[in-house]
């Protein structure tokens, strides 16, 4: 099923190899992010709630 690309094979593969993984990573971050970005969120509205 994968294509013959010759003797660029190695440098293709691996391309698309580390595009995944970046690409994953970013996924990753920025979901970690936002985590923290709402927990920080919520602290805020806790505060202001309180203090009215």
């Amino acid at each position: 099923m994968i294509p013959d690309l010759g003797k660029y094979t190695d440098t293709v593969l691996t391309s698309y190899a580390v595009s995944i993984v970046l690409l994953a990573a970013l996924i990753v971050f920025s979901v970690l992010r936002g985590r923290k970005v709402r927990a920080e969120m919520e602290k805020v509205e806790q505060r202001m709630t309180r203090n009215g």
